[in-house]
């Protein structure tokens, strides 16, 4: 196997600096790709995290995959990559410097945006060697999301990576356009995204079920062995954000994973000088699975997302 120009032989595990594009300094920036073959023959699984600069959560799950050694397998290859986003990253920001969203920017173009070229470069130069990923994310700014993984389930062999994982929810997720997830899904590789906890924030619970989650695909993939023991996990098809009915502080009457009546008071709006309070009412029954932790909130902002 050869990536970048480097030739990583079975048995080996190798870092490369994969060459992104140069910082307004003239600063060199090189996303690093960490590369495990086992002795035997088997798929290719990659592990992505950091896709968004701020989504540090998942660029721990990454790190303690390979702290832990996790990624070094006795079958086939795992190419983890921690930081793909490395401007996002340093900058603590979703976006590259030019507010562009790089999972808005696949398959990407070498001479296009700098979002365009990470996308470009991951493309061209890491994706023809996968067979399956997972592509770690967390909630936005201030939105915990419960541990998930969402797919197109209607695919089997994703639906299938998805139910390995057995995250405690698995949502079906269509295809947007210009994303990771579309791109590889059109060169045939199975794909699952996982979300949990939120921006710019560790969440222990997110990561061990992140970690379990790995070593139960890789168990499944045949790369690796491990003790696992496999939790009830609830699978939802459809989801949609409750929105702030005013502007004000928002008060929570219920907490993530909670389940919801159609017609329940999840919350209220208060104004800030006690002159009006209005009730946040769920319009379908469900689970809760995001929840916005800003208490100051503008009429229709995302307050919770319901699954159902």
């Amino acid at each position: 196997m050869i990536i970048a120009g480097t030739k990583i032989d079975k048995g080996q595990t190798v870092q490369i600096n994969l060459p992104i594009a140069k910082l307004t300094s003239g600063t060199d920036i090189e996303v690093p790709v960490f590369v495990s073959r086992g002795e035997k023959k088997g798929p290719v699984l990659l592990l992505l995290a950091g896709l968004h600069g701020d989504e540090i959560n998942s660029v721990d799950v990454v790190r303690t995959i390979l702290e832990q050694k996790i990624n070094q397998v006795d079958s086939g290859t795992v190419i983890c990559v921690p930081i793909l986003n490395v401007f996002g990253f340093i900058n603590f920001s979703r976006e590259v410097p030019d507010g562009k969203d790089v999972n808005r920017s696949f398959p990407g173009h070498s001479k296009g945006s700098l979002a365009s070229q990470i996308a470009y470069h991951f493309t061209q130069q890491i994706l023809p060697y996968c067979d399956y990923i997972i592509d770690f994310h967390t909630g936005g700014k201030s939105r915990y999301n419960i541990p998930q993984t969402r797919t197109v389930l209607s695919h089997d062999h994703c639906r299938e990576l998805a139910e390995v994982f057995n995250a405690p929810f698995t949502l079906n997720s269509n295809l947007i356009p210009k994303t990771l997830r579309e791109t590889a899904f059109n060169k045939e590789i199975s794909i699952i995204v996982f979300e949990g906890g939120e921006a710019l924030r560790f969440d222990e619970y997110s990561l061990q079920v992140a970690i379990s989650g790995t070593k139960k695909v890789l168990q499944h993939l045949k790369m690796k062995t491990f003790k696992q023991t496999k939790h009830a996990s609830t699978t939802l098809l459809s989801r949609k954000w409750m929105r702030a009915p005013s502007s004000g502080f928002f008060h929570s009457n219920i907490k993530i994973g909670d389940k919801i009546k159609s017609g329940h008071v999840a919350g209220t709006i208060s104004g800030p000088f006690g002159d009006y309070q209005e009730d946040c009412i769920a319009k379908k029954a469900g689970y809760v699975i995001s929840l916005n932790n800003n208490p100051m909130v503008n009429r229709g902002d995302a307050i919770m997302q319901i699954a159902y």
